[in-house]
């Protein structure tokens, strides 16, 4: 992934803070990351997760999936779990198989992935499929990717969950656009978890969406809170306000992270990296503080400003 000069020279500069993070996470007295409630049933998750989509795509090249294997390998150490997938990624859901496995921290994660095909018997071999390369025996978050045929396959999902083979079912969508299509099957109350866009880069999901999900008592899971990088490449060379500090920001990512993490709605926000000093620096935006609506305000009016 790419990243700025700024978060560059924050993690050069602060090259300690992910032994000091890892120390911390096995003294008995360190407290854990940031939990946010399933909606629904009340399970606790840690509010920052990972990504693989393009980062664990990595199945060809022996030097990136070392890499991915030590990002996964800090991420659990950190008290990371909830870890997200789709068959659209590439290699990434076998290699997330692989390596959960290989360090094996499988029992350990919260294993999301997606469906995006159309068709109920497509949709069903696509699952299974899915299921053999995470090498789980049980899904823990089945999302029907971008609402491609969601009917047919939430009303599958509805019999796997009664079955137990998946534990919560979801609906995602990567456009703004869709916002209200989305609002549409989340509204009724019987979707555990929508997947949506959301950063100070894309806030449109606060316009209605998040309040729709709180009121029918659904869960959020954010992608791309850093706009793929954009953001980023906004702040380069910027260092991070003096004021932020206020809420333990040490670095744009953790900047980025705590403001999303400040919505009351959302439950889990999954940076994608398979670099483990950012994936410390991802996970410390779940500790320390976190930004009230006014700081919230300020946060969005500075970055607007650059």
């Amino acid at each position: 992934m790419k990243t700025d000069s700024a978060r560059r020279n924050f993690l050069r500069t602060g090259a300690c803070a992910l032994g000091a993070l890892l120390m911390a996470q096995k003294s008995p007295a360190a407290n854990g990351p940031l939990a946010r409630r399933v909606p629904k049933t009340g399970e606790a998750i840690p509010a920052v997760g990972l990504g693989t989509w393009q980062v664990f795509d990595v199945a060809s090249d022996a030097n990136e999936k070392a890499q991915a294997r030590e990002a996964l390998k800090v991420f659990v150490e950190l008290g990371g779990r909830v870890i997200d997938s789709s068959p659209m990624y590439g290699s990434s859901e076998s290699v997330t198989g692989e390596l959960a496995a290989a360090l094996g921290v499988t029992p350990r994660l919260f294993v999301a992935t997606k469906v995006w095909t159309s068709g109920k018997q497509a949709g069903i071999r696509q699952m299974e499929d899915s299921m053999r390369k995470l090498r789980v025996e049980r899904l823990d978050l089945m999302q029907v990717h971008n609402l491609v045929d969601a009917g047919t396959h939430l009303a599958t999902l509805r019999d796997w969950k009664k079955a137990g083979r998946v534990r919560y079912l979801g609906v995602t969508h990567y456009h703004a656009g869709a916002h209200g299509d989305l609002e549409k099957y989340i509204k009724p109350g019987e979707i555990d978890f929508v997947q949506v866009n959301y950063s100070l880069a894309e806030p449109e999901a606060d316009r209605r969406l998040l309040a729709v999900a709180a009121d029918s008592r659904t869960a959020v899971i954010v992608n791309r809170p850093f706009a793929e990088g954009a953001m980023f490449r906004r702040v380069k060379d910027k260092p991070v306000p003096d004021w932020a500090k206020e809420i333990g920001c040490a670095s744009w990512a953790q900047f980025f992270l705590k403001w999303i993490l400040g919505h009351p709605s959302v439950t889990c926000a999954i940076p994608g990296t398979r670099n483990p000093k950012h994936v410390a620096d991802n996970l410390a935006a779940a500790s320390g503080p976190l930004p009230d609506e006014a700081m919230r305000r300020r946060m969005s009016v500075y970055f607007e400003s650059l």
